[in-house]
């Protein structure tokens, strides 16, 4: 099937509160087949624009499209992913790398600059999100229909169709890095004593868990401290453990180490600026955004493989809190206000029709 999508992206202040839009078209008659908008909180026109092109690529793959003709009001966007012009800024190379993945699953794309007047649907969807935004009401959620079927609403969650992927979310037990806590992202620190007294806990609960057992895929990060939390429940339950790069924590850069006082003190300003924009990342480190990115990939592809399955995926602070915000379809403050504790259980379940249902968030009752 050949579809159009047409994308755009907004931010009132570059940077400021921003938005995208995007829709799906049948190339043979013009039927709108799927819309998507969202707002993202502080960010610049150029995320934005990024952001609707990933997300009418991504609804154009689960309409089962082969090939895809990409229209676009933004002629930085164009000419990067046709390969034009080079990709320079940190901000966006994450989003063309996921921009280019999920383009490499179509047989054929193709990007064209069009004028704005051209572009004027995903504009008014772009614009209908941040209305939203600065309205403290959630944007609307995506909405995907085969064509010759009736638009129906995947904000009413009763109507989510197909059979969930349900992702089992473990945060990794205590380190001396939390301990102290410290900024702990790439640093290889195995757990404390009472780390893996807390992962013994969490995997006992595992085992007692209805419909898990060795056939059960159980993806970690590839770090000490998750490998040792995911071994504890692969033995606990008899499956094994299987690594994913996309799973890894933030990486701190220079940070790496330090608490958040003493980072702030050798930083100031740098420090300040990550802490108010998600684009900007700590000293030779990686930015929230870059993460949301590696993760919704991951997500993404633990689907591809596993879809309809139940995962027990075990990971650290931000990559869950990710997984959750996608679930929650959630802007970027939810870093900042949700609260995940050491050795945590959280579920999320992915829709094959683009709907999602977060059903438990930071339980740590088997600490008890």
């Amino acid at each position: 099937m050949r579809v159009i999508v047409e994308a755009d992206g907004g931010s009132r202040g570059n940077p400021g509160p921003a938005g995208y839009g995007a829709l799906v078209k049948d190339a043979a008659n013009g039927d709108v087949l799927a819309e998507r908008q969202d707002s993202l909180g502080l960010t610049t026109n150029n995320v934005a624009e990024y952001s609707g092109l990933i997300a009418g690529l991504r609804a154009a793959a689960e309409l089962g499209a082969s090939e895809v003709d990409v229209r676009m009001d933004s002629k930085l966007a164009v000419e990067q992913m046709s390969g034009r012009w080079k990709i320079k800024h940190p901000a966006l190379q994450p989003l063309a790398r996921e921009a280019k993945e999920l383009a490499g699953r179509f047989e054929r794309v193709t990007y064209t600059w069009i004028p704005r007047a051209q572009n004027s649907h995903a504009d008014r969807l772009a614009n209908q999100a941040m209305d939203a935004q600065a309205a403290g009401r959630p944007a609307n959620e995506p909405d995907v229909r085969p064509p010759g079927q009736d638009k129906v609403s995947p904000a009413r969650w009763t109507g989510a169709k197909g059979e969930p992927t349900r992702l089992l979310l473990l945060r990794h037990g205590q380190t001396e890095m939390s301990v102290d806590r410290r900024y702990s992202g790439r640093g290889d620190v195995p757990l404390t004593e009472l780390g893996r007294q807390q992962v013994a806990a969490a995997a006992k609960r595992f085992a007692g868990m209805d419909g898990l057992g060795e056939s059960v895929p159980i993806i970690a990060s590839p770090l000490t401290r998750t490998m040792q939390t995911a071994q504890a429940v692969a033995d606990a339950v008899g499956s094994r453990v299987e690594t994913h790069q996309g799973l890894l924590e933030t990486d701190f850069g220079e940070w790496e180490g330090l608490t958040f006082r003493e980072a702030a003190e050798r930083d100031p300003a740098a420090h300040s600026a990550w802490l108010a924009d998600t684009a900007i990342g700590p000293p030779g480190g990686e930015s929230f955004d870059a993460v949301h990115s590696r993760v919704r990939l991951a997500r993404d592809e633990l689907i591809a493989e596993h879809g309809g399955r139940t995962l027990i995926v075990v990971s650290h602070v931000t990559p869950i809190k990710t997984l959750l915000r996608l679930g929650l379809d959630a802007g970027p403050s939810l870093l900042f206000r949700l609260h995940l504790d050491l050795a945590s259980l959280s579920i999320v379940e992915f829709y094959p029709d683009g709907n999602a249902s977060v059903r438990l968030v930071n339980d740590t009752s088997h600490l008890s």
